[in-house]
């Protein structure tokens, strides 16, 4: 079971290094790649408008066009992403990789371990979104590493997260909490904290995961732990770090510092061992050897004493030794000082780290990583907690061939999936282990009807016969805009706090009370009304220009209404429709962004555009419909959401949210909206 289970998973991250160089290669094709309807793999024509050192050593370069009034082309590389910068026109150019730090409309800046030495008179450079082979290569040594394991701690997490042996639990410790905490979150950290092996918080939208796991992790330490904090993405470790620095925990952060938000790089090892004072001295004699090495190589015309050069290269070595060695122990010493590391999953370095364990390992963010990359810290931990919501959206799979394996499906997911399996383990290793097995079967009853009772309490009730509970409490959502995510999605699970329950715009300083402030949700119909979908040039996105004006009349209204522009955002599943909309909508305190890329963030007033409208009813990768539930879940006070009834009813999803709407008294038409713009009061 184990052999084939990893095989699989080693196999599909072989499709999806196939598919994403195949990506790749397509979007990057000479200069049409840098047109956003090819794809915005890539810049071209830049020029070097500024370098500087920066935050670990590196360089730090700001690119643009020449002329400098000229703007850069919509692109897919962003803060983070892995680029190539080239020399254009020149074939032996050097390529230089690194990470971008920062963009916006006429720059874009990269760190880069060494600058580029141009060789035309010239020159101008090009920006490549660059393939991510470490990351996948730890992946492929971990998930191998598991695979083999036969004896110790890793062997014992291996079988209990492949369903061979069931989780374990202790009695819930005592505890005071470090910060205010509802029912349902003090549940959930005394149900981590009692877990042997592994445990599942499964936190909707809202709800407080990040403040759930922080305590979790605050706790865990002053138990005497070492922890290691980690998630998919760049900005879920930042928001952990950033409640850890708040809380004063010594936490410190592993990665490239330019993947790191500005205000927390102070914390990250690389700035800090950059910043300390002994590695002052290593750099001293960094450049005594170098000098050293120079003169040992200096043409003389006459000869040098006897074994003067080889001395001179011997004593280079040493101190490039000391050096190393001083930085090194600096590393130890830093890392050994912090009780908590943070780091991304793919972003931990086994030659940084070496034989570091960790009592505890968090994986924060967990439904939206593939399973291979939760393998890298595992290698490492005695205890894991899991964090997440299964129900929004699924990591991003690319090859057809992975996602036909199941690769979509996160590690949370499938040990979801495990609790609604009936009876005994299939594969106990001996029949002592499955003897074991089916009396702590029978002490935790998982079948599916216990689990799902379990996870419809409105309260959770901490049970450490299970390992997994869920938070229900939300503090985002005005409890009509979280009503039908909660009936759809979490078994009407979901409470809605008493500080945000009646919330509205109209409650905000300074908005004027009308019908678009007072009320929470609306659905706006564009049957009829020739707002009709159109296909990118190579198919890959739709857009929908007729529903763009009328989002873009929406957010007029809202700022009439004297609603900071900065607490809005327009978000649509689709890109095209995403980049028509930032050119209708130029302002950029206006946040517009797909809804993939909005996955947990929140506005006062979110507008969603949906796009979908044709004869067919075919609604594409809408009929996701954990991608719907993400979009429905990011307003506060108010909720506006535009789409063709005629389309979207065809799938029963989405003919349950129309009825919503409707049911709500919330469900108007593109000409009841024009009607009551009129009557809206305008800013003077």
């Amino acid at each position: 079971m184990a052999e084939s289970h990893f095989s699989r998973l080693l196999d599909c991250l072989d499709h999806e290094a196939a598919a994403e160089a195949e990506e790749v290669a397509r979007l990057s094709r000479r200069k049409e790649g840098e047109a956003a309807e090819v794809g915005g793999a890539c810049l071209v024509g830049l020029v070097i408008r500024d370098e500087v050192s920066g935050f670990g050593g590196r360089v730090v370069l700001t690119l643009g066009k020449r002329d400098r009034e000229s703007e850069l082309p919509w692109t897919r590389l962003n803060h983070g992403s892995p680029i190539v910068l080239s020399e254009e026109k020149v074939s032996e150019s050097v390529a230089c990789r690194g990470v971008i730090t920062e963009r916006n409309r006429e720059t874009i800046t990269v760190a880069l371990s060494q600058s580029p030495e141009p060789i035309a008179d010239r020159p101008t450079f090009r920006v490549d979104l660059s393939l991510d082979e470490v990351s996948r290569q730890r992946q492929r040594e971990a998930l191998r590493r598991a695979d083999s394991a036969s004896s110790g701690r890793l062997a014992v997490l291996k079988r209990k997260l492949l369903g061979e042996e069931l989780p374990e639990f202790k009695a819930a410790p005592i505890w005071q909490p470090l910060s205010a905490l509802d029912d349902s979150q003090i549940a959930a950290v005394s149900h981590a904290l009692s877990a042997e092996d592994f445990a599942i918080i499964h936190g909707p939208p809202g709800t407080g995961k990040t403040t759930t796991v922080v305590e979790l992790i605050r706790q865990a330490v002053r138990r005497g732990d070492r922890v290691l904090a980690c998630a998919p993405s760049n900005l879920a470790v930042d928001n952990m770090l950033e409640r850890l620095i708040a809380g004063d925990e010594r936490a410190i952060r592993i990665g490239h510092p330019a993947r790191v938000l500005p205000e927390l790089r102070e914390h990250t090892l690389d700035v800090q061992v950059e910043s300390h004072p002994d590695l002052k001295l290593a750099r001293e004699w960094t450049k005594q050897a170098w000098a050293l090495r120079r003169q040992a190589s200096k043409y003389t015309r006459s000869a040098p004493p006897s074994g003067m050069r080889r001395d001179l290269r011997e004593e280079a070595k040493q101190l490039l030794n000391d050096a190393r060695l001083m930085e090194s122990r600096l590393v130890e010493h830093l890392l050994d000082s912090a009780t908590i590391v943070c780091a991304t999953l793919t972003g931990l370095d086994n030659e940084l780290l070496r034989d570091r364990e960790f009592d505890l390992v968090v994986i924060d963010e967990a439904a939206q990583a593939t399973e291979p990359p939760c393998w890298i810290p595992l290698l490492r931990s005695r205890r894991l907690v899991l964090a997440g919501d299964h129900c929004q959206l699924p990591p991003t799979v690319r090859s057809s061939e992975a996602r036909q394996a199941d690769f979509h499906v996160s590690l949370m997911e499938r040990l979801l999936a495990l609790k609604h399996q009936h009876g005994v383990p299939a594969s106990g290793p001996d029949r002592r282990s499955r003897k074991n097995a089916e009396k702590s079967l029978s002490n935790t009853r998982v079948e599916s009807v216990i689990y799902e009772s379990v996870l419809d309490r409105p309260t959770p009730i901490l049970d450490p016969k299970t390992d997994v509970t869920r938070l229900t409490i939300q503090y985002r959502m005005n409890e009509q805009i979280m009503k039908f995510s909660s009936d759809e999605f979490y078994k009407s699970s979901l409470i809605a706090a008493e500080s945000v329950c009646g919330h509205l715009l109209s409650d905000l300083p300074n908005v004027v009370p009308c019908s678009l402030t007072q009320t929470s949700i609306r659905f706006i119909d564009t049957a009829g009304s020739s707002c009709d979908e159109r296909a990118e040039v190579d198919g890959s996105s739709r857009d929908n220009p007729g529903e763009a004006e009328h989002v873009a009349r929406l957010v007029g209204d809202l700022v009439n209404a004297r609603v900071p522009i900065s607490d809005i955002a327009v978000i649509s599943p689709y890109s095209a429709q995403v980049r028509l909309l930032r050119q209708l909508l130029p302002d950029l305190s206006l946040e517009i962004d797909t809804v993939d890329g909005f996955q947990g963030r929140e506005k006062e007033a979110i507008v969603i555009s949906l796009v979908r409208s044709n004869l067919t009813g075919e609604l594409g990768f809408l009929a996701d419909t954990r991608r719907m539930n993400v979009a429905l879940t990011r307003a506060r006070r108010k909720l506006l959401v535009i789409g063709d009834s005629s389309t979207l009813a065809n799938h029963p999803f989405y003919l349950r949210l129309l009825n919503y709407f409707e049911h709500e008294g919330a469900y108007g038409t593109v000409w009841d909206v024009y009607d009551e713009s009129h009557e809206q009061p305008t800013s003077p």
